[in-house]
């Protein structure tokens, strides 16, 4: 941890990688542990497919008005560091996060990538009107046009959207740091990130579950949150 925090303060362009096991410790379940969200669902990656949104709408919109959407979730100390450092003088930060919940940016965060996009990002499908996601989540359907509402989320067979892909391709190749935070980071193409990292940068892992990566990186196994206080 002494020496994450060193190259914190020494770095000047720092990435931070992060994942679900970010948000749990704000009151959001992850996707496959124990207690996550497909526990104990049959099938629940079609009702996160485009297909499930377009064949079966109000089958897609009660799962994921239900149980993907918590509003008063509050960042934790993983986010507010975070935020924390990119405020210090000299340091270009930036959040690479496969979260859709906007907590990085409620804590203070500006340059975020929502690799997955974010919940509380809404589009009418028939007229294309953005729409706040407390509209959405009082109703599916858009009071103006009746058109189909959906949060702009990267769904099951959408493909990533250039923006994302793009912004994070431009702040993983300039790092001097970057740091895996709160993922297993198997996910494809999320987890090929690294991928393209420069000559001599130096990465960290800050991870309850062992993490092996195929180059040489610092495993720091324990939990996020404590670590992050202490940085």
């Amino acid at each position: 941890m002494e020496t994450l925090a060193e190259r914190l303060a020494s770095s000047e362009r720092i990435v931070f990688l992060t994942g679900a096991g970010v948000s749990v410790p704000s009151g959001i379940p992850d996707y496959r542990s124990k207690n996550g969200l497909y526990t104990g669902r049959e099938n629940p990656e079609y009702l996160l497919s485009a297909t499930c949104l377009q064949n079966e709408p109000d089958k897609f919109y009660a799962f994921v008005r239900d149980n993907m959407y918590y509003p008063d979730a509050e960042p934790n100390a993983i986010h507010e560091k975070m935020a924390e450092i990119e405020r210090r003088a000299g340091k270009k930060v930036t959040v690479v996060t496969q979260n859709i919940d906007a907590l990085h940016a409620k804590a203070g965060s500006r340059n975020v990538v929502e690799f997955h996009g974010s919940l509380y990002r809404c589009h009418c499908q028939k007229c294309g009107m953005m729409v706040h996601s407390e509209q959405y989540l009082e109703s599916d359907k858009h009071e103006n046009c009746g058109g189909i509402i959906r949060p702009e989320v990267v769904l099951y067979e959408e493909n990533l959207p250039e923006v994302a892909i793009n912004g994070a391709l431009a702040a993983i190749t300039e790092a001097d740091l970057i740091v895996i935070v709160g993922t297993s980071f198997k996910v494809s193409p999320f987890c090929n990130l690294t991928d393209y990292r420069k000559s001599g940068s130096t990465v960290f892992a800050v991870n309850q579950e062992l993490l092996r990566l195929p180059f040489q990186y610092t495993m720091i196994q324990d939990d996020a949150v404590s670590i992050f206080k202490e940085l």
